[in-house]
């Protein structure tokens, strides 16, 4: 059983509202796979709207209205059956076709012809179809190929945002440390001044309260009221200066031996002594390219954690002058 052109655009793969729409408007195998080309991005709403005025034009008849048994025009001797593309030799049976054709391949130069068109063997609608199935399956590789490389393309540039994003909280997150160690160290400068101010005071209280005891154990007694002597007394008038706490050894730099766990020779480096072990972090991710989460003291043994001892100074450390330390 021959089948029909219906049939062989369903088994091609073409939508069924659309083949009845190409078969109502078309005529032939050929026409029709050229409409539905032509047509692929048209909406179907937009198609079935203008389905009756083409219905009503898509089989050309002759001069007299009569089709042959093929279902072609009829010829009449003396006029015209076709129009022949005088730029590539093509048929085509009606205007319309002609007028697709140019639109197609730019050509425009056009004559009457007597030549009738015939219509497609079963052996040239085979070939067509599997000349369109191969066209087909080009058109999908093609788009698959180009989906692989949008998608490529875009995880690309997702990547690169997060990339961008997490170094922009690495960088916040450095920030916020250095500003806490400075903030640490700056309340306890400021806690060592009060408690010194608090000791002088206590200090005050106590010398005036000895004197004046003295002074009233020398009124019972009978005895002259020792007078102050005059530092003493200058001592009083004077304010008292806030006692400082006891100081170590003023060294103003500490160096400090620093050895990588990739090994090698150990990196020697010079601070100054109120510099803060988060800040020697940061000197040695910038000029090595690891960042230290430890420091050990060799001797005596101390280990300093990050997020924990990282606030402090080498000086309260204990690192001053000089220091072996093992990076972690």
């Amino acid at each position: 059983m021959v089948q029909s052109d219906h049939d062989l655009l369903i088994e091609m793969g073409f939508d069924a509202e659309r083949v009845k729409l190409a078969v109502a408007k078309t005529k032939g195998l050929q026409d029709a796979i050229e409409w539905l080309d032509k047509n692929s991005n048209t909406p179907i709403d937009e198609l079935k709207g203008g389905a009756s005025t083409s219905s009503s034009s898509a089989a050309p008849t002759g001069d007299d209205g009569e089709l042959n048994a093929d279902g072609d025009m009829a010829e009449v001797a003396g006029t015209a059956a076709s129009l022949k593309c005088t730029d590539c030799g093509a048929l085509f049976s009606s205007p319309e076709r002609a007028q697709f054709h140019a639109a197609r391949t730019e050509h425009s130069n056009f004559e009457e012809s007597t030549e009738v068109i015939k219509p497609l063997t079963e052996e040239e609608k085979k070939a067509k179809l599997a000349e369109l199935r191969e066209k087909l399956a080009a058109k999908r590789a093609a788009q698959a190929t180009a989906d692989i490389a949008s998608n490529k393309e875009n995880e690309r540039i997702r990547r690169k945002r997060t990339q961008e994003g997490e170094k922009m909280k690495e960088e916040l997150m450095k920030k916020k440390q250095i500003d806490e160690a400075i903030k640490l160290r700056r309340e306890k400068e400021e806690d060592i001044a009060a408690k010194a101010r608090i000791m002088a005071k206590i200090k005050e209280t106590e010398d005036a309260r000895a004197r004046e005891r003295e002074a009233a154990k020398a009124k019972r007694l009978g005895l002259p009221v020792p007078a102050e002597s005059g530092s003493a007394a200058h001592a009083a008038a004077a304010p008292v200066a806030p006692a400082q706490p006891p100081k170590a050894a003023n060294h103003a730099e500490a160096r400090l031996q620093l050895r990588l766990p990739t090994g090698g020779a150990p990196l020697i480096k010079s601070f100054p002594a109120e510099t803060t072990l988060f800040e020697v972090a940061a000197a040695m991710e910038q000029e090595k390219g690891f960042a230290p989460k430890s420091f050990t003291m060799t001797f005596p043994r101390k280990v300093f954690q990050q997020g924990i001892d990282f606030g402090m100074t080498l000086k309260e450390a204990g690192m001053t002058p000089s220091c072996a330390l093992i990076v972690g």
